[in-house]
């Protein structure tokens, strides 16, 4: 199982309906198969997320945040993890949104060493 603990992600795409961008980053932390986030920038003024670890290593998500404009939006996420060659963490999300919005996307985002 990776350790997502004390890990910190910045966005490298996303689709053009999500929030997510080059200058919001995430703070990771993890109990066991419970991780956390904590995350801002970009079109995010404060966001929190929760997961839980599956079988399969992927992350069943939920998240929410304040848009840089003060909207709250809420959604669901599942993230797919991917060891890059240098060890560091990319997260292919396929992801929806449930409060403020309807449409789905794709993003990645990558660990900053």
């Amino acid at each position: 199982m990776i350790d997502y603990d004390n890990r910190i992600f910045t966005s490298v795409s996303n689709s053009a309906t999500g929030d997510v961008g080059s200058g919001t980053t995430f703070h990771y932390h993890q109990s066991g198969s419970n991780v956390w986030a904590t995350y801002q920038g970009g079109g995010v003024a404060v966001g929190t997320l929760i997961a839980t670890v599956q079988k399969d290593g992927s992350l069943d998500m939920r998240y929410q945040h304040v848009t840089a404009d003060g909207a709250i939006k809420a959604g669901q996420c599942l993230s797919r993890p991917e060891i890059l060659v240098d060890g560091r963490i990319r997260l292919h999300e396929q992801w929806q949104w449930t409060e403020g919005g309807t449409e789905s996307g794709q993003s990645i985002i990558e660990e900053i060493l």
